[in-house]
């Protein structure tokens, strides 16, 4: 008799309550010699083996062109969990990890590699009681990814499945595509191939506690959904900034930018996270319909607002913590005459009932004083009457801030008067850290996602439609910026907080930017 492909063990991990587990499950990483696996994919992975959220049956494949035997890759992996895991390194629980480890060596146009690799996955699964879960990650350079799928596909490694839940997924790293026309073209050959149901493109923002935390502070908590929409708030300021150059980067971030970099992805992500309409349930597909309505309703920036509606910025020579930074046209790889951006601000509007008129303003820069990604709601400001008799010159609006990183958490800053005669009016703050409230650090994000696609769960995964809508919105500003280059880059020193446009670009609507 055929077991059952999908059946589930009800599994509970150490105080966190029944969770639905797939028996077996075989994980296999291609670009296992890369940073993405060392720094981030398996000390995710040991970090979920020290609290027993893997399958009963568990196996790690690497894949890649180095020569490595099995002991070779556990070694590596080894020293990896002990730099990079958030929980250090524990002897019992890495013994039995490491034995989950394997490597199997091959190119990405290697077909005796991707049979070896079919062996050994035939092989796993003829060990199980049930069918086991496949997930194949493309931790590779993205040129690399239809042909991957391509391969992995015509190997019989991951039949198309269209009925049922797909025991087969790959995930793929951003960025997906260049532009819109590139996403769509890569959608159409993955389809061909792969059902939608079985692709994961992955978004690491999204597995970050504050960010999952957002639907439950808006949706679970009465007392904010009366005030989240245009008759209270003024505008919402969403802000990546980084304090890294582009480090050894400087050849792939020529062809992106800022807008590829940040903006089509993370910031839109957030967009959607804080200004969507509520679900009806908390499955995947309403989630994510919720999200590709929300995009839809987003107003585009013709080609001839754009100068309105965005400022661009490079970093030139500074200072960061105390000592000397390079710009961005020092960096290796870098055009000596190049206009890449590195910093951009960029207004949009929504249109729909609930935010008609509310400015959204998106920001994310290298360089920059301080690492910080944070959503901030800025409430209207209330009338001064009551105060015109008193020596009160200025009432501050509430502001709701979302912290997303590093110091995860949510802040409510409000005015109160402090002892005293006179009349003062003085902003405080409610402030609530996660890491001081739970005791414990919050699991990494590759973590989370990582969990969730063995699975099975695409909730806070990226779908094809998402992917270009949000190409559409970004394309018409890059493109312009494209065509016309900019006379005073760079424009803004390294340690700074971007170019004095951008500054001016919210004065000229009456407000300012925050400064975390």
């Amino acid at each position: 008799m055929t077991p059952d492909p999908h059946d589930y063990i009800l599994y509970t991990g150490d105080g966190a309550g029944p969770v639905k587990k797939p028996h077996a499950c075989v994980l296999v990483i291609f670009g296992a010699s890369g940073d993405l696996t060392k720094r981030k994919l398996i000390p995710a992975l040991y970090n979920l083996a020290l609290e027993k959220r893997l399958p009963e049956r568990f196996a790690v494949v690497g894949y890649s062109r180095s020569e490595m035997t099995d002991e070779t890759f556990r070694e590596k992996m080894h020293e990896a969990i002990k730099e990079f895991s958030r929980t250090g390194l524990k002897d019992d629980v890495w013994q039995q990890f490491a034995n989950t480890l394997y490597y199997v060596r091959g190119g990405y146009e290697d077909h005796d590699g991707f049979e070896k690799l079919k062996t050994f996955i035939e092989g796993f699964d003829h060990g199980s009681r049930v069918l086991p879960v496949r997930v194949f990650y493309l931790a590779t350079p993205p040129d690399a990814y239809e042909h991957l799928i391509r391969c992995i596909a015509q190997t019989g490694l991951a039949p198309k499945e269209s009925d049922g839940e797909p025991r087969t997924r790959v995930v793929i790293e951003k960025p997906f595509g260049t532009d819109l026309q590139t996403a769509r073209e890569l959608n159409r050959r993955i389809h061909e191939v792969l059902d939608e149901r079985q692709i994961y493109r992955i978004d690491h923002y999204l597995g970050k506690e504050t960010v999952q935390n957002i639907m439950v502070f808006r949706f679970a908590n009465a007392v904010f959904e009366p005030i989240w929409n245009r008759r209270y708030v003024d505008h919402v300021q969403i802000t990546a900034a980084e304090t890294v150059g582009v480090e050894n980067r400087g050849a792939y971030y020529e062809k992106a930018g800022v807008v590829r970099d940040m903006f089509q992805n993370h910031l839109l992500q957030l967009l959607c996270a804080i200004a969507m309409e509520p679900p009806v349930g908390l499955d995947a597909d309403s989630v994510r319909d919720e999200k590709g309505k929300l995009l839809k309703s987003v107003r585009p920036v013709a080609s001839e607002e754009v100068a309105a509606a965005a400022v661009r910025g490079q970093y030139g020579p500074g200072r960061m913590d105390g000592q000397k930074a390079p710009g961005y046209r020092e960096e290796p790889g870098v055009a000596k005459n190049s206009t890449t951006p590195t910093y951009a601000a960029i207004r949009f509007f929504i249109d729909n009932w609930r935010w008609e008129g509310v400015p959204f303003y998106l920001r994310s820069g290298k360089r920059l004083p301080k690492r910080v990604t944070e959503v901030a709601i800025e409430f209207k400001r209330p009338p001064l009457l009551l105060f015109k008799s008193h020596a009160v010159e200025n009432v501050n609006p509430n502001v709701l801030v979302m912290r997303i990183q590093p110091d995860e958490g949510v802040s409510l800053t409000f005015e109160v008067k402090p002892p005293g005669h006179d009349m003062e009016i003085r902003p405080l703050s409610l402030d609530f850290n996660y890491g001081e409230a739970f005791g414990n650090s919050p699991p990494e994000a590759y973590e989370t996602l990582l969990e969730d696609c063995i699975e099975g769960d695409s909730t806070l995964f990226t779908r094809h439609d998402w992917v270009e809508l949000a190409w559409s919105l970004v394309d018409p500003i890059i493109q312009v910026w494209d065509l016309s280059r900019p006379r005073n880059f760079s424009n803004y020193e390294a340690g700074s907080w971007g170019p004095k446009e951008a500054d001016d670009f919210l004065a000229r609507e009456g407000r300012r930017w925050r400064k975390p």
